[in-house]
């Protein structure tokens, strides 16, 4: 993860189901944000070409009615990553979620590989908010005050962590200020893989560096 970006783009999809390799998109939507500021919306239901399952309507209300006319997931991935560029991608648990039908589903219909620095939120609610114990998207929101009317909906969700994320950054800007260095981790050392604090662990063969998103991200490093 990286310090606070002035430009970023936070995004969330609704697919139909679990699976990047089985299940499709059917809703993109982001929020672009310019010098700490929201400048533009982006939102469009998908046509996955394929039977909506009646799992997946139950938690974002998405039928098959809804997206018959709508785009093919060429058109409208293309159409967001357009809108995103080269800006960071922020989103709630898109390391383990989220990028993996992206990175899919760009390279299936598009041909492209998506190299866009990103930030998880869900790792940096973990990190900034030790004491909360449940991280779901609408409890962080609560934490904080926010509003949760339409979540489940990708565009809902954006406007819920954007406001999120703001709220962690300050809360991360603030530890720093007040430990720039704390014991058994290192000033902005953050894991390259998810965007978690990484932490010093004693393992088997001597000290290193491991994620504090364990067991979701394994990204580990040897200490210098």
């Amino acid at each position: 993860m990286h310090d606070y970006a002035g430009n970023y783009v936070v995004f969330d999809l609704e697919t139909t189901g679990l699976s990047p390799a089985k299940d499709e998109i059917i809703e993109i939507s982001g929020i672009k944000v310019q010098n700490g500021a929201v400048e533009e919306e982006f939102s469009t239901l998908v046509n996955p070409n394929m039977p909506i399952p009646w799992a997946a309507s139950r938690v974002n209300g998405i039928t098959d009615e809804m997206v018959k006319n709508a785009p093919r997931l060429a058109e409208a991935l293309g159409a967001f990553l357009d809108f995103a560029g080269e800006a960071v991608l922020v989103g709630h648990n898109i390391h383990s979620f989220d990028l993996p039908f992206v990175y899919a589903g760009a390279a299936k219909v598009l041909g492209r590989q998506i190299v866009n620095n990103y930030v998880d939120t869900l790792y940096l609610a973990k990190s900034c908010l030790p004491q909360l114990g449940h991280y779901k998207l609408t409890d962080l929101s609560k934490h904080f005050g926010f509003a949760t009317e339409g979540a489940h909906r990708a565009l809902a969700d954006c406007r819920m962590n954007q406001k999120c994320y703001e709220a962690l950054l300050k809360i991360r800007q603030e530890k720093q200020k007040e430990k720039p260095r704390m014991e058994g981790r290192e000033q902005d050392a953050c894991c390259p893989e998810c965007g978690c604090v990484l932490v010093k662990r004693n393992g088997r063969f001597g000290m290193f560096w491991g994620c504090s998103g364990f067991p979701a991200c394994r990204y580990t490093k040897n200490c210098r």
